[in-house]
């Protein structure tokens, strides 16, 4: 993921593939992405603007990948979510470089929200 994030915005796109090397191979071809290897189960990739990771650490789910929004306070955002009637589908969990927890909208979209470790 990058860096840092901006307040509330779109800031990662997360899919869930099955083959990381088919994948790059793909959009790498197609559009020109560019690729940088986490380890085996995660690959960032940019196409010059946006960023956003290839994963074969989770199944591939149906309905695209994972929309992932910045923000510097994780718990506020949480409770702003479930006061609005969505629901939390996945609590913090750690990773490197920082912590994300899941979340289902009104319509059933899951989405995430991430932030970054302090520096």
């Amino acid at each position: 993921m990058s860096t840092r994030g901006k307040e509330s915005q779109i800031d990662n796109i997360e899919f869930n593939v099955l083959d990381i090397g088919r994948s790059k191979q793909f959009y790498g071809d197609v559009f020109g992405w560019t690729f940088v290897d986490y380890g085996p189960v995660y690959t960032e990739f940019t196409d010059g603007r946006l960023t956003g990771g290839f994963t074969t650490g989770e199944a591939v789910r149906p309905g695209g990948p994972l929309v992932i929004l910045y923000s510097d306070d994780l718990e506020q955002v949480a409770r702003r979510i479930v006061n609005a009637g969505g629901r939390i589908s996945r609590d913090v969990f750690s990773f490197p470089g920082g912590r994300r927890f899941h979340f289902i909208d009104p319509d059933g979209y899951e989405l995430a929200v991430w932030t970054a470790d302090e520096q």
